[in-house]
């Protein structure tokens, strides 16, 4: 099964006349099994709408199309993009890191990718400050990604990405998915990640996002210290700020990456939304 998926994917490369570029990322998705766990889990969800992140040859694409639902589809590749309008279906061409989200109008949708590595975390961040009415994710990522996403604090993965994507979904992992999934075959396993927006996210996630990335500016700095900027923006003290941390259970020398989803919003809380300097 997974060698006839194989030949299938490139008998279509070759009728278009493409082969996969590494430039974008592209890895077309083949193995049966992984697409069928796939469109059951976003069956489970029955979105009003779906918007899919490069579609490319169309493993989950064709299926997509089959479920009761509006589906549109984002794709770089103009070859691509040309297919995909020809089978009928709303194409914007262009890259999803810089196509206008809010032009789409979309509500309680459902956006489904097996995302290029190299746009993936700015993607997840894109959507999590302004999500113009994507509900539910379902994202494949490499596996090392993956993981920054659900990672813990005090672990070297926990960072800037996991701070907004836990702030603003409940996350939990469908399943893993090996190398040879794929074609042509990348040197890492990948992970398929759901995503369910939260729906008691209050305050101004521009600043939230700009608090955390503050934060974590330099790593190996203290907290306090990356939070300069800062200090005069909110018109507050550094003195303030520690205190604040130490009611939290911090000490002063505490480092971005041990401090808890929930205690990045009880910063923004204090000095952000409340007003209080």
């Amino acid at each position: 099964m997974r060698d006839y998926d194989r030949e299938l994917a490139i008998k279509k490369l070759h009728a278009l006349g493409i082969s996969p570029k590494r430039s974008l990322g592209q890895n077309f998705l083949i193995g049966r099994s992984v697409i069928e766990k796939i469109i059951d889990h976003m069956k489970g969800l029955s979105p009003k709408s779906l918007v899919e992140v490069g579609p490319g040859l169309g493993a989950l694409t064709e299926p997509l199309m089959e479920m009761s639902t509006s589906l549109m589809v984002i794709e770089l590749d103009r070859v691509f993009a040309e297919m995909w309008r020809k089978k009928g279906l709303k194409v914007s061409e262009g890259d999803a890191l810089r196509v206008n989200w809010k032009s789409f109008q979309l509500q309680d949708a459902t956006l489904i990718s097996n995302l290029p590595y190299q746009i993936s975390s700015s993607l997840v961040v894109d959507r999590s400050v302004n999500p113009y009415g994507i509900q539910n994710m379902v994202l494949m990522f490499q596996k090392e990604v993956a993981q920054r996403i659900m990672a813990s604090p005090k672990t070297k993965e926990y960072g800037l990405l996991t701070v907004i994507a836990q702030a603003c979904w409940d996350i939990r992992m469908l399943l893993e998915v090996g190398p040879n999934e794929f074609y042509p075959s990348p040197n890492v396993a990948s992970r398929v990640l759901s995503f369910q927006r939260k729906a008691e996210i209050q305050g101004d996630l521009l600043k939230f996002l700009n608090l955390v990335k503050t934060g974590f500016a330099q790593r190996r700095k203290l907290l306090l210290s990356n939070l300069k900027p800062i200090y005069a923006a909110t018109n507050s003290r550094r003195e303030q700020w520690e205190v604040l941390l130490i009611s939290l259970g911090y000490t002063p020398g505490v480092r971005a990456e041990e401090i808890s989803v929930q205690d990045w919003w009880a910063l923004y809380n204090r000095f952000f939304d409340s007003g209080k300097g």
